[in-house]
């Protein structure tokens, strides 16, 4: 195997505790009239006000959208374009949560190219770069402040929506884990395992051949050298600092730990991908209304186990990652003493153990199976194939709590 590596990030990655107040240099070296993107509570923050006066002294003249709101309906989304308009806006800043910073990102596609949200769904349908954008995340979580593609809620389909370009990737993230530690321990939980799932999915999805043209025909490149270094990055951080951040947020070592995870899982997965946990997750989250990172997180263990024979070493180097004793054992024991110890990482943060446990119904099952299987941009990266048969054994043992019968059907990949 020849080596190979890609990564897309922003032009400027900036972490560290205080770190937000750099802001006003990048904005005003972008432009001079900025939107900035929000929610409510983080509308009315004192932080927020001091890093609106900063710009202004800078000589960046700041509007503030603080329409933000849970599951980022486009509706919101047109309210922001329509303030920037009418305040011919030359740069946009993101600071929030992940749907802050999607609302963020598909604001500033929709003011440089116009149109609706709909007509950019999918990968590649960007035309060109966006208003320059600024992200600074509250959570350590959803890596979008890296990554190039925002999920919008749109009201005629009955999943969320991806939008994936390159063109949306920020121009600069600015990371301070100062901004995460009034998280509760709800928000800290869901949001940490979020970004665990997506570095443990990045480091295994499948690894495609390195032809000339495989940055221009996939968003999500599926795994690589860097996107490794990345996804390791992230796993051996975010085992160290999660479940004492959830139970210590004031613990700034842990919280600095997840935050730094948290984005470089967003550096992995950004140009690798996400694959079988994520694409369940998508009918789930529609069907129960809980939260994304509680989705994912309660999926990872049963994937894990549903494509164990199919990357058992990469498993093993988690497990490594993660800090677990495994020198001298077999790769299969290591690979199942990984699954555990991410399981048990979950279940101390309070982590729901099955799908049943989030609201699904028996009756659901064949639609979660269905609709899964239709995100195909998430299941052409999974590195076992899926037909329905498979992904309606997943699904079903997601929902009865039964690893064990996943461990009797994965018994060897097929050839290739």
């Amino acid at each position: 195997m020849s080596l190979f590596g890609s990564l897309r990030m922003p032009r400027n990655l900036i972490f560290g505790a205080g770190q937000r107040r750099s802001l006003a240099g990048y904005a005003a070296a972008l432009g001079h009239r900025a939107l900035i993107v929000t929610d409510e509570r983080l509308g009315a923050d004192r932080a927020l006000a001091g890093l609106v006066d900063s710009l202004r002294q800078a000589g960046v003249d700041a509007h503030i959208f603080d329409g933000v709101i849970a599951e980022l309906p486009t509706s919101c989304i047109a309210r922001a374009v329509e303030m920037g308009k009418a305040a011919a806006v030359d740069l946009v800043i993101g600071i929030g949560g992940g749907s802050c910073l999607d609302a963020a990102k598909v604001t500033a596609l929709l003011l440089t190219h116009g149109g609706k949200a709909s007509d950019y769904y999918g990968e590649f349908k960007v035309p060109g770069p966006v208003l320059p954008l600024i992200s600074i995340p509250t959570t350590s979580g959803t890596g979008s402040e890296v990554t190039p593609v925002a999920v919008v809620t749109d009201p005629d389909r009955e999943l969320k929506v991806g939008i994936a370009s390159p063109h949306l990737i920020s121009h600069t993230a600015i990371c301070d884990p100062e901004l995460t530690y009034s998280c509760p321990p709800g928000l800290t939980a869901v949001s940490g395992a979020d970004a665990l799932t997506h570095a443990i999915e990045a480091f295994t999805t499948m690894r495609r051949e390195a032809t000339p043209t495989i940055t221009h025909e996939h968003v999500f490149l599926g795994k690589n050298a860097l996107t490794d270094h990345y996804a390791l990055m992230a796993i051996s951080h975010i085992a160290s600092g999660l479940k004492r951040a959830y139970d210590d947020g004031a613990d700034s070592e842990a919280r600095a730990r997840l935050m730094l995870g948290a984005t470089a899982a967003g550096l992995a997965f950004g140009t690798a991908g996400t694959a079988a946990a994520h694409a369940v997750q998508y009918p789930v989250g529609a069907m129960t209304h809980t939260p994304h990172g509680a989705g994912v997180a309660v999926m990872m263990p049963y994937v894990m186990e549903f494509n164990r024979k199919w990357c058992e070493p990469e498993l093993a180097e988690i497990g490594q990652a993660m800090g677990l004793e495994l020198s001298g054992r077999p790769i299969s024991e290591q690979a199942g003493a990984t699954i555990d110890a991410v399981a048990q990482l979950f279940a101390s943060i309070g982590i729901p153990r099955t799908i049943a446990d989030l609201g699904v119904s028996g009756a659901q099952l064949p639609r979660v199976a269905e609709q899964a299987m239709g995100i195909t941009r998430l299941i052409k990266n999974n590195p076992r194939p899926i037909d329905h048969s498979s992904m309606a054994s997943l699904v079903d043992a997601a929902f009865s709590g039964d690893r064990a019968r996943l461990r009797g059907a994965n018994s060897e990949p097929k050839a290739s």
